[in-house]
């Protein structure tokens, strides 16, 4: 088999190599604070200007909540940026194949894009909450099921409107012991 000799059909003869660009003298410690509060000053002018100044990715409703709200949006920007830095390091230790990084890892991610989800959508999808995910989520009903004979179903750990209070363990016991007495008078 003969190799052909290839006929080029472009014409690269006005081609400038690009300029090089000068790298920019570092910053001295004073005028790093200065352009900080020059900085500072001007988000300030800004958020004046308009309320909804770096609220633009917040799902409206968040926009409004009270600054001690357990998830309120700045406490969880705060959280997704502690979570950012627990996955940094958690990605060194998977380099170093530390046992167990990997899913401490993955559950930081997770974490991290429940939060980022919130923050647009509004709705808290993570069982868990708070800084370090060291609070559990309370369920609350706001729809009634009943049973076939017209008791309530209940959850554990659920906050039902209708008796002002979350339902514990001890009270699916005492709901026992009465439906139990209740069903011996029948009987009898």
């Amino acid at each position: 088999m003969v190799k052909r000799k290839i006929k080029v059909k472009t014409d690269n003869s006005g081609w400038k190599e690009p300029k090089v660009r000068k790298k920019r003298k570092p910053m001295t410690k004073k005028q790093r604070i200065a352009a900080s509060k020059r900085l500072e000053k001007a988000r300030a002018i800004k958020a004046k200007k308009n309320p909804n100044y770096g609220q633009s990715g917040i799902y409206p409703t968040l926009r409004d909540l009270p600054d001690d709200h357990p998830v309120h949006p700045d406490k969880v920007k705060m959280w997704i940026k502690t979570q950012k830095e627990l996955a940094s390091v958690e990605r060194q230790a998977v380099r170093q194949k530390v046992k167990g990084s990997i899913s401490k890892l993955a559950n930081h991610e997770a974490y991290i894009r429940s939060m980022n989800r919130y923050l647009k959508v509004g709705d808290w999808t993570d069982m868990f909450y708070g800084e370090y995910q060291e609070k559990k989520v309370t369920y609350r009903c706001v729809a009634m099921a009943y049973d076939k004979d017209g008791n309530p179903k209940r959850d554990v750990n659920t906050y039902y409107p209708d008796i002002g209070m979350v339902y514990t363990q001890e009270m699916i016991n005492q709901d026992l012991e009465e439906r139990e007495a209740i069903n011996e008078r029948i009987r009898k």
